[in-house]
């Protein structure tokens, strides 16, 4: 509503201070020497700014395009290990390209774009605040505002530079290109030039990726799909899991409602094809990702994305990607894992393909991953074994034992190492090699006795949260399915190998911990650095007690489950680890409760390198491995294999000596429901039908190493048990 006296002519008066004098004018106030300037400066960047709109060149879709194939090294910048190209670019005439296309393609990115003048002066002005930290959090210097002829731009003109000058030159280019070309021209181009992802610029390299079929012959639904997959392929390609899938239905119902806001289609058409996503045909796979490279370049990939590349820049940027990954280390991680498995499926390939190996090699110095074996073949399946997480084991002992020590704990404190069920529990914890009464907490580690794990973690306050925090301090992912109970040091938490390897180098690095990464160094086209891995690492664990776990952890190579580690010649630290579950089997003596190992592992280290082998059986991992297997066993010679090359050429290093420590803990036995200690009970012991079902996923019993497996010299005077 209009101002009664702004209506009336009635001024308003100058405001004026206390002493009576009228406020001057900002402008009366301002010296007249600084106007001079000022309007000098207008005028030269105002004649700046019409040369540069008058000199500047637009390009031609079909000469200035270009795409330039990324390479992938390894760790050397010299080796390849694979490549991510470009070769796929069709033109086709705007005449041939199907109305729903067009009409998608506006709905999803640029709803205004027949009536705007091609920029968007209101997303230039929000991504300049951006780029000086003013605006506000949801908007950064690369965002907001972009319509479909800035984009046109962008892809064939300029760089992903966060910058004012591109931002600038962005604003020109766009402004030109809108008062030069027509708006067919424009979205001619921009259909010809922008990434659909899976390798495809333009609407016909994509409709052949997705569909296998022309763009010409793309119905309704699937002209909308490809629409919305622009915004974002690597995310909405619904062949990369049911998330995706799922955020492209999203983007797909968004673009059906912009048609129908535009009076593209009507309300019934979109009312056919609105609840679900049209069919895609199976993907053709990349042989580029044949064999075992192909989990690691996913990885790569993976990676560039979240610091930041785009696809079309990962696709066709012509990047230089230098790895972490050790040319030799990944053959020997390769071959040790398919020999190894091999041998353990008894030489037969068909059960070997039933067996599944992931091993992961950490650079204590950096975090940066040595090699990693995922799977013998990516296009097979693009499970990675490596990454996937499954239960630990005893290998998880180590964050209990690190807790303790934390908490005024020594070596030499002792814990109930009887079978018993604690306080409120109704099921009691066993050691398949019997009972071991009162242990010492480093003989406790050593020989991976869990009831006096589960003693340990009872006595410490608020336990299964301090050993949580504890572990995630070493490196494992917060936010898991923690088992929060007093049996957390039993190994009920998944985690991955290659969590696990760079946890354990927490320990290795004297509670330095490094964030496991792929990625050393990238470089753009020109060569320029892009990026480059931070390895500087956090203190997260005291140093102390970091160097007195991987001490204590030297002992379970030298006299406990893991002694055969010790033929590597190298000092070494580890654990192993044997989940087993108790499975109810109805027999004709009724219900029995049958043992069945679920994974089986070796996580060991050397100052130097960390590796950790996981072995697990089934499509999904939860198969039975059979009851001869134990970290002890393939797991742990799968280690020796890999870590034989690992460490050749390298210094013998030795670990710190434990500190001096005095025990603030004054443990008294505990009233427990214990079974008498026993020499006979072992993991083979027959079940009775009333014997209750074994709830600890880490059974440890003694055992020789199997006939199948490779002869391995051992050390002089030294068992193998495997827990």
């Amino acid at each position: 509503m209009a101002d009664p006296k702004r209506s009336a002519g009635v001024r308003n008066a100058p405001k004026t201070n206390r002493k009576g004098r009228k406020k001057r004018s900002l402008w009366v106030r301002i010296p007249l020497w600084i106007m001079s300037i000022l309007l000098v400066v207008g005028v030269i960047g105002a004649g700046a700014v019409a040369y540069a709109y008058a000199s500047i060149k637009l390009p031609d879709p079909n000469s200035d395009f270009k795409t330039n194939t990324t390479f992938v090294y390894y760790n050397d910048g010299k080796t390849k290990l694979g490549s991510f190209s470009v070769q796929n670019r069709q033109t086709i005439p705007y005449d041939t390209m199907p109305q729903d296309v067009k009409d998608a393609i506006v709905a999803a990115e640029n709803r205004t774009f027949w009536t705007d003048p091609g920029v968007s002066a209101t997303g230039l002005f929000r991504a300049a605040l951006g780029l000086v930290g003013l605006a506000p959090a949801d908007v950064t210097a690369s965002g907001g505002g972009s319509t479909i002829t800035q984009q046109y731009i962008k892809i064939m003109y300029l760089t992903s530079e966060k910058s004012f000058s591109r931002k600038a030159k962005e604003l020109l280019l766009a402004a030109k290109m809108g008062q030069t070309l027509t708006k067919q021209d424009i979205l001619e181009g921009y259909l010809n030039t922008v990434y659909f992802g899976r390798g495809a610029y333009g609407i016909e390299a994509a409709a052949q990726a997705y569909f296998q079929k022309s763009a010409a012959k793309l119905d309704l639904a699937e002209s909308v799909a490809l629409a919305a997959i622009v915004n974002s392929p690597g995310n909405l390609d619904p062949d990369n899991g049911k998330q995706q899938a799922a955020d492209l239905l999203e983007r797909y119902q968004y673009t059906l409602n912009g048609m129908v806001d535009m009076d593209a289609i009507t309300s019934a058409e979109r009312a056919e094809i609105y609840s679900e996503l049209p069919k895609f045909p199976k993907r053709e796979q990349d042989s580029t990702y044949g064999g075992p490279k192909g989990y690691l370049l996913t990885m790569v990939k993976n990676e560039l994305l979240a610091k930041g590349f785009t696809e079309s820049e990962i696709s066709g940027g012509g990047l230089k990607v230098v790895t972490t990954f050790d040319a030799k280390l990944q053959d020997a991680a390769v071959s040790a894992a398919q020999k190894l498995t091999l041998q353990a499926a008894g030489g037969s390939k068909k059960a070997a393909k039933q067996l599944h190996a992931g091993l992961a090699s950490i650079d204590n110095a950096t975090g940066g991953v040595l090699a990693l074996y995922g799977g013998p073949d990516f296009l097979q399946s693009q499970w990675n074994w490596a990454t996937n997480p499954r239960p630990t084991g005893s290998t998880f002992k180590p964050y209990a034992f690190a807790t303790a020590l934390a908490n005024g704990w020594t070596f030499t404190d002792t814990l109930n190492g009887n079978s018993f069920t604690p306080k409120g529990d109704s099921v009691p914890v066993r050691n398949a090699d019997g009972n071991h009464g009162r242990i010492t907490l480093q003989n406790a580690l050593t020989h991976s006795v869990n009831s006096a794990f589960v003693d340990l973690v009872t006595q410490i306050p608020n336990g299964p949260e301090q050993v949580q925090q504890m572990a995630e301090a070493a490196g494992l992912p917060s936010g898991g399915h923690w088992d929060l109970s007093n049996r957390i040091a039993l190994g009920n938490t998944e985690v991955s190998p290659l969590n696990q390897a760079s946890a354990y180098s927490t320990f290795a690095n004297q509670g330095l911990r490094h964030d496991p990464h792929v990625i050393a160094e990238v470089f753009d086209a020109g060569g320029t650095s892009a990026f480059q891995a931070d390895v500087e690492g956090t203190q997260a664990i005291d140093m102390d007690v970091a160097t007195d776990v991987a001490y204590a952890l030297t002992k379970v190579t030298q006299d406990g489950t893991g002694s055969r580690a010790a033929y590597l010649g190298w000092p070494v630290a580890g654990k192993t680890g044997t989940v087993g579950y108790g499975v109810p089997v109805k027999t004709k003596y009724g219900t029995v409760t049958q043992r069945q190992t679920r994974a089986a592992w070796f996580v060991g280290f050397t100052r130097q390198v960390t590796t950790a082998v996981m072995y697990v059986k089934g499509k999904e991992g939860t198969g039975d491995l059979g009851t001869g297997f134990y970290g002890s066993t393939w797991p742990l010679s799968t280690w020796l294999e890999y870590m034989k090359t690992a460490m050749k050429g390298k210094d013998k290093i030795a670990f710190d000596l434990p500190t001096k420590r005095t025990s603030t803990q004054s443990p008294t036995p505990r009233k427990t429901h214990s079974a008498k200690p026993t020499a006979t009970a072992t993991a083979t012991e027959a079940p009775t039908a009333t014997q209750p079902p074994t709830s600890d996923p880490t059974t440890d019993p003694t055992t020789t190493e199997p006939t199948t497996q490779p002869t391995t010299p051992k050390p002089t005077g030294s068992t193998s048990k495997g827990p």
